[in-house]
């Protein structure tokens, strides 16, 4: 596991600052649900201030509110110590403060150099090579490596995350918000963008660092800011707080267990068995899961693991190779109604757009995948659907818990967790789970992980997973995969191989 030692150089030069930035008294409803409430909250110059909070915690909302994605229902934002209204997230840029969200966006077919300078051209006649020097000095000036004649299709997501915020320090930005920036990342990209955030805290910069991954706060961030139920309910500076297991404790309100002790499990019969798969970008794929294990594929996304998960899962079919599910060729298993015995649970990444319908309410959302257990003939059982839907919610602490509200009002990671506790429920022999416990805070990543540690009892598990620390306290054995191919796997207790995951998802094989 990588270890990051902060390279400030002036930090103390910007204490006590004057904020740049001071939020009063700001609340945000949404309809009944409330979001914020009453928050205040100072961001200072040559700071970084981390915000932390579990899920529904209300941080995502604030920050929308502080780059004018949403106007707050009450309260006030000043900046300069002057009262200013953002209707959108123009008006905030133009006042200095942008976000950098997890979702890139960006014009994949222009250069890097385009993409920054888009919409902010200083000439009607652009002079490319004068955008790309211009372009190259803010990149050094801040510490972000970059080519500017590149094209951005072209780019590693690390890469396409430098030129989010080269657009925002283009346009003078005093406030950078990002919003877990390191979960697309490489350890050594996560290395590298401390660097620049260092290097912008010095030169004056704010920073608002939003992540669940406590290690990363203690290293990068100078304050800690934890929001719980919509409130603001602690402040402390980095340095008063000793570890992550304090840092941990005082976001949930509770002692947290940070590590697990996974028992091995007897093995049982092959539930996946991968073989010379190759085609849409994938190459030479062999893998296995038995039941009473679980595989972890580590990697940055985007190489691949998206391809082989939609062969599994049926969204795609094998252009070459063998896949058996279950003791089933693909073409026998897929198109295969739903039997209970005989199935395969899919948790996908994309829990918005794939897992879920966001304009229904969460009883048809947990009916998506589970109807047949609720049928007989034609006739839908829906008093017993509703019922087990509340019990989903209660047993998973599915926030706000309102089982008639759509789905869209729900915080990702509570929308995660209804997923994981619809797909759990029906009891399957093998579960593909594509980054489980992004976005999920502390707490709930705990009781995901001791979950699907229970469920390894009796089903077989596929893990992908771009956090190394979730690869480690979970699988058995890992595989890893860059740009298609898996270029290595072993037991979790090789630990020479373990050392040297990091250096693997960048395409890098030890000797």
């Amino acid at each position: 596991m990588a270890e990051y030692v902060n390279k400030r150089t002036n930090r103390d030069a910007f204490r006590g600052q004057t904020p740049f930035v001071r939020l009063q008294g700001i609340s945000k409803h949404f309809g009944k649900v409330r979001a914020n409430h009453e928050i205040n909250l100072d961001i200072r110059p040559g700071m970084i201030k981390a915000l932390l909070g579990e899920n529904g915690a209300g941080k995502s909302t604030l920050m929308s509110i502080l780059s004018g994605r949403f106007q707050q229902t009450s309260g006030d934002i000043l900046v300069d110590d002057t009262p200013t209204v953002f209707a959108s997230p123009k008006d905030a840029i133009k006042a200095g403060i942008g976000m950098v969200y997890q979702h890139f966006m960006l014009v994949e077919s222009m250069t890097v150099a385009q993409n920054v300078l888009l919409g902010q051209e200083k000439a009607f006649l652009i002079n490319p090579k004068e955008q790309e020097k211009e372009v190259a000095a803010l990149a050094e000036q801040y510490g972000l490596p970059i080519a500017p004649s590149a094209i951005v299709s072209s780019l590693s997501m690390g890469e396409k995350q430098r030129v989010e915020i080269l657009k925002l320090l283009y346009r003078d930005s005093r406030v950078l918000i990002l919003d877990e920036p390191t979960a697309v990342l490489t350890p050594t990209e996560t290395e590298q963008l401390f660097d620049a955030m260092w290097r912008m805290a010095d030169q004056g910069k704010s920073l608002v660092f939003i992540s669940h991954k406590l290690k990363e706060v203690m290293a990068v961030a100078d304050e800690v800011a934890i929001l719980r139920k919509g409130e603001v309910v602690d402040e402390f500076k980095e340095a008063d707080v000793p570890n992550e297991t304090v840092l941990a404790n005082r976001m949930v309100g509770r002692d947290v267990e940070l590590s697990l002790d996974a028992q091995p499990v007897e093995l049982g019969a092959t539930v996946l068995d991968v073989q010379d798969l190759e085609g849409d970008g994938l190459e030479d794929i062999m893998l296995s899961v038995k039941k009473g294990e679980i595989v972890a594929i580590a990697g940055v996304a985007g190489n691949g693991q998206k391809e082989l998960v939609e062969v599994i899962c049926g969204l795609r079919k094998p252009i070459k190779g063998e896949v058996s599910i279950l003791g089933l060729d693909w073409h026998d298993f897929y198109p295969r109604p739903p039997r209970k015995g005989r199935s395969l649970a899919y948790i996908p990444e994309d829990r918005q757009g794939l897992a879920t319908c966001k304009f229904v309410d969460l009883v048809d959302n947990f009916l998506l995948t589970t109807r047949h257990s609720f049928t007989t003939g034609p006739f839908l059982n829906r008093s017993k659907a509703i019922d087990q839907t509340v019990e989903i919610v209660e047993q998973f602490n599915v926030q706000p818990g309102h089982i008639d509200a759509d789905a869209r009002s729900l915080s990702g990671g509570n929308l995660q967790k209804l997923v994981i506790g619809r797909e759990f429920f029906r009891q399957p022999d093998i579960i593909v789970a594509e980054n489980p416990t992004q976005g999920l805070d502390i707490s709930a990543t705990e009781e995901v992980w001791q979950r699907l540690l229970e469920v390894r009892k009796r089903a077989g598990i596929l893990l992908i997973t771009s956090e190394l620390n979730e690869a480690l306290q979970l699988a058995d054995r890992i595989a890893v995969m860059y740009r298609g191919r898996i270029i290595d796997q072993f037991p979790k207790s090789n630990r020479k191989k373990v050392d040297s995951i990091g250096l693997m998802m960048a395409g890098v094989t030890p000797e």
